[in-house]
């Protein structure tokens, strides 16, 4: 039975068997797959729509529509307009090849965009044919029986059919801030405000407490959701920081080269030039001195950098952070996964008054045995059918304990047990009672207060002992402060199950045969990662709920916290004022027994004193935190879909060595964006420079408009993007962040393309002179050939802003070395091939003046590896200067 077409229903004022007859599900079972999937045809997939995407042909259409491109066009109507059908053909060429580019740079990042989205797309837990199983929320359809747990976003509207302490926060639907709790029954009101229809789930709404059960009532555009969302529909500035400043600083060339482009026509006619040629150099200038590519190519790095993050584990949920992170000075991070490993190891041991390794024990002697026997039976582990251990963590690593040592029998797995008193907090202990040949063994384990308090004696290898109390203890103190979560194991033997099977009858008289010593061990990788955020000056903090002394003792092993470092507990932050803790907070590495709402404090202490902060979170209640940092780490296996939506990134392995390889990553990709501009705004201002000091040098006018748009298609197309895959920096991760507020021109890049530009139009220009005065008839193709050489050489020695090209190595980037010869071949064509000649206004060079282009454009590659060995000199004097008088 398929549901009805009509108008829906007011679903919250049936009762759950109506709604569920009326769209022809099971409250048990669910759809049958069949069902599901014919439904999904019929409804469409369940998701908010999005502003329309640009198809290919819009993208494509949205090439011509830029302003230099229509400048371009103008100037093709000029040309033919006065019948030179040739420069026409040609600049329409020009452009067709441009609008490809700009095509194909488009078309990559919405692909690339896309298939972030796919992987960041949320799920849902549904019963399908009786079968619970988890399925894309978008695969949702209106009938579909859905499972709700803590943690969850509400993935479709759902009239409830269970809800068990079931509270829900609306407040990104309602405004309503308090979470509201849900009920079954049916509302008699047909039109109920959406805040009071209480047995309701609505789509995107989170699950805050309890567990419940609902079935889909409509999906997609159709939910509250959409109908707002449907309202709000249009587009909207999804630019980056970086992108808008791009734009502003594009804007600013923009409006420089054009009064100058202005200046070169007038001065051009005032010396007697032809109108229609300068007309067209202005033109032609304008077109190639204005970087209009810049913000669609950063737009590109981000995605491409932040597909090459998920690669590495990191999902990027918003393309700003990519940038944000190279910025990052603090990272906070939680303990448990992703600091270590989330596995419990038993690792220490005290027997018969003494303290070892845990695996040096000999499992068959007395009382080792006994130690290990306890640690499997007294165990509430099960094992799954794919042989998997199931239960308490603590649990685990007891029973596997027991295993190694060769003693963990099938009655381990809740096997042979006569009685048991189960664990309780108050307690603290648990007891399971045992057939042991004629007679009955209890063992106990629990927290060593508790149960030393109850244990008479000792075992050891030739008997009981009475046990020395205070020296037990305060090894189990010795024990805790080393960060060992310690757990003691005693027993008492029975001649029968005793007739008062009370905890004060059975839990006493005891005898201590071990306490055992377990910890949650630092990833392998992690202690790397550490000293390589201090390298990068990066602080890393931990923020965790549990023991002060664990925190202290996994925080020192991993290099976090030295000797002298304090541990702040959420007690203490608790009665700290906001300025005492903003005073405070640069100096704590250890933050423990810190509940999820106090995060908010400490980001906002951090914040306050100038830090970018990342912080992991993986609960609904780190939400508020994880929005609050300047960037949200989600953990993609423990997280919650509430702290995933949350988050900025997500961590698809839950590893704090991956937020480190995040973190030098954004900063590739920001070095990356440097680079290109840097050379792109040097090789312009280059042109420009040449064509507007020639007539002030005596000069005539350099390059014809042909010629200028070719160099600027060349070179700033493929060597410029190709700068994208230019590898992370030897200290890439060893210099301290860059400041947030720096500008993107900082650290002396203004001067340095200043320079070059100036650089390579001065050897252009010499090159012009020589030619010419000395009657060289080719001059112009020498020009044409040295210009655009020279900006290949440019390309090759920004690849970094200190070391040398030979350091790094030429075949480091094979992309660059690619275009770079290609572009190479390129011209090579533009001057010997027959057919390009009359087109491009060249000529063929001989040999020898060949060979003179390749030298003189060489120039501006020699400068600038001189000014890199300049500034690596400096450094070095610099950092062996007294700390005390280093150069600003």
């Amino acid at each position: 039975m398929e549901p009805e077409p009509t108008a829906p229903p007011p679903w919250h004022s049936l009762d759950g068997a109506a709604v569920t007859a009326r769209l022809g599900s099971d409250a048990d079972h669910g759809l049958s797959d069949t069902t599901a999937e014919s439904r999904l045809a019929q409804y469409g997939p369940n998701a908010i729509r999005e502003g329309a995407r640009r198809g290919p042909l819009r993208m494509l259409a949205a090439q011509f529509a830029d302003f230099m491109i229509l400048l371009l066009l103008a100037a093709a109507v000029v040309s033919g307009a006065v019948g030179d059908a040739k420069d026409t053909a040609v600049i329409l060429c020009i452009v067709l090849l441009n609008a490809a580019v700009g095509f194909v740079q488009e078309y990559r990042a919405e692909r690339a965009m896309a298939a972030l989205q796919r992987m960041g797309a949320p799920g849902a837990v549904v019963v399908r044919e009786g079968r619970r199983q988890a399925v894309p929320a978008e695969t949702l359809v209106p009938g579909d029986l859905v499972l709700l747990e803590a943690g969850n976003l509400v993935p479709a509207d759902l009239r409830l059919l269970e809800a068990v302490d079931l509270k829900l926060g609306e407040a990104a639907l309602t405004g309503e801030s308090l979470p509201i709790s849900k009920r079954t029954g049916p509302r008699a009101d047909a039109d109920l405000p959406i805040g009071d229809r209480d047995n309701m789930a609505f789509k995107g709404t989170i699950v805050q407490y309890g567990r419940g059960r609902g079935i889909v009532v409509t999906t997609g555009m159709a939910t509250e959701l959409g109908r707002i969302a449907g309202m709000l529909e249009g587009t909207s500035d999804t630019r980056t920081p970086l992108q808008r400043r791009l734009t502003v600083f594009g804007r600013q060339i923009a409006s420089a080269a054009v009064g100058v482009c202005g200046l070169i026509f007038a001065v051009g006619l005032l010396r007697g030039e032809p109108p229609l040629q300068m007309l067209l150099t202005a033109l032609s200038l304008a077109v190639a001195a204005i970087p209009e590519a810049l913000p669609a190519v950063v737009t590109v790095l981000l995605a491409l950098g932040a597909a090459r993050m998920a690669r590495a584990r990191a999902l990027i949920r918003r393309l700003p952070a990519v940038e944000t992170l190279g910025s990052v000075t603090v990272i906070c991070s939680d303990k448990t996964g992703t600091l270590t490993r989330n596995e419990m190891r038993a690792v220490e041991a005290f027997v018969a008054g003494a303290r070892g390794p845990l695996a040096g024990l000999d499992s068959a002697r007395t009382p080792a045995g006994d130690l290990f026997r306890a640690l499997a039976l007294c165990n509430d582990v099960t094992r799954a059918g794919d042989g998997k251990l199931l239960g308490d963590p603590t649990e685990v690593a007891l029973w596997l304990a027991a295993e190694e040592a060769g003693l963990a029998s099938s009655a381990g797995l809740l096997g042979g047990r006569l009685f048991e008193l189960p664990f309780d907090s108050e307690r603290k202990r648990m007891t399971t009672a045992h057939r042991e040949g004629e007679g009955i063994v209890a063992y106990t384990k629990g927290a060593p207060e508790t149960v030393l308090a109850r244990c008479t004696t000792m075992a050891t290898a030739t008997g009981t002992v009475p046990l020395p109390h205070s020296t037990t203890m305060a090894a189990a103190e010795d024990m805790a402060q080393e960060g060992l979560r310690v757990l003691a194991v005693a027993s008492r033997r029975w001649d029968r199950v005793p007739a008062d099977g009370s905890a004060e009858v059975v839990e006493h008289g005891l005898t201590l045969l071990g306490m055992v010593g377990l910890l949650d061990p630092p990833r392998d990788e992690a202690k790397e990662a550490v000293a390589t955020c201090r390298a990068a000056g990066i602080t890393p903090v931990m923020i965790t709920g549990d023991h002060p002394a664990t925190a202290r003792a996994i925080a020192r092993r991993l290099g976090i916290l030295d000797d002298a470092g304090t541990v702040l507990t959420g007690r203490e932050l608790a009665a700290l004022p906001d300025e005492i803790l903003r005073a405070r907070a640069g100096e704590i590495r250890v933050y423990a027994r810190v509940d999820p709402a106090q995060k908010i404090r400490i980001v906002a202490a951090l914040q306050a004193e100038g830090e970018i902060v990342a912080m992991t979170g993986d609960g609904v209640n780190d939400a508020p935190a994880l929005a609050r940092a300047d960037i949200g780490v989600a953990m993609g296996k423990a997280g919650t879909d509430v702290a995933r939506e949350s988050a900025s990134l997500v961590l698809l392995d839950d590893n704090f060595a991956t937020i480190v390889t995040a973190v030098g990553e954004g900063r590739r990709i920001y070095d990356n964006i440097r680079k290109f501009i840097r050379f792109v705004v040097a090789c312009n201002s280059a042109e420009i420079w040449t064509i507007f000091l020639a007539p002030f040098l005596g000069l005539p006018v350099p390059l014809l408009p042909i010629q200028i748009l070719w160099i600027n298609l060349v070179t700033d197309g493929l060597p410029g993007l190709a700068l994208a895959a230019e590898p992370a920096e030897r200290d890439v991760m060893r210099r301290p962040p860059r400041p947030p507020q720096e500008s993107l021109l900082g650290g002396g890049m203004a001067s340095q393309m200043l320079w070059t530009g100036l650089l390579m139009a001065a050897i252009t220009l010499l090159t012009q002179a020589f030619a010419a005065r000395g009657g060289n008839g080719h001059w112009q193709t020498m020009v044409f050939t040295v210009l655009t050489l020279a900006q290949m050489w440019q390309v090759l020695a920004v690849r970094s802003e200190h070391d040398s090209l030979f350091r790094q190595g030429v075949m480091s980037n094979r992309p660059l070395l690619g275009a770079v010869t290609l572009t190479f071949a390129l011209q090579l064509a533009v001057i010997y091939a027959p057919p390009l000649r009359p087109i491009f206004r060249t000529a063929p060079l001989s040999a020898g003046e060949l060979a003179g282009c390749v030298a003189v454009s060489s120039v501006a590659f020699v400068a600038v590896e001189l000014d890199k060995w300049r500034r690596r000199t400096r450094r070095r004097k610099d950092l062996a200067r007294p700390q005390g008088t280093r150069l600003a």
